[in-house]
């Protein structure tokens, strides 16, 4: 088991990831009828998705030798109606760490980040918008 999440009433949730007893608190979003004071279930589904292309990225440059420390993620969720559920999410990724990244770093991390589990995870229906930037520089 990984987690055992419980409903502690007034539209919260606390998850405790039981290898670690790490927890996490949900909150319904103001937009559908919460306080919106935590992460809500699907903030944390787009947060996800940047968490583990980071994870990814930071796995592959380890392989590789590229320095990507500092490298940060900034993600907006995008809500859709009939049926509610997220629609788009968008993903910018600010790779930092070195001062010169090559073409062929800067290919290699794109595709770990682009082959995440999660990324290969979400619905094909969620609109995935991801941009790099190398040192403030936007790569397509």
């Amino acid at each position: 088991m990984t987690s055992k999440i419980i409903y502690t009433g007034n539209l919260r949730t606390e998850a405790t990831h039981l290898s670690s007893n790490a927890v996490i608190q949900t909150d319904a979003p103001v937009d559908n009828h919460g306080k919106g004071e935590n992460f809500s279930p699907t903030d944390l589904v787009a947060t996800a998705l940047a968490s583990c292309m980071l994870t990814i990225m930071g796995i592959t440059s380890n392989a590789h030798g590229i320095n990507i420390v500092n490298t940060h993620a900034e993600v907006t969720k995008i809500m859709v109606a009939d049926p509610r559920r997220i629609g788009r999410i968008e993903v910018t990724i600010y790779v930092e760490g070195q001062e010169v990244f090559s073409a062929k770093e800067k290919m290699i991390l794109q595709h770990a980040a682009m082959t995440c589990p999660v990324f290969e995870s979400l619905h094909t229906d969620i609109e995935k918008v991801v941009t790099f930037l190398f040192n403030g520089v936007e790569e397509n």
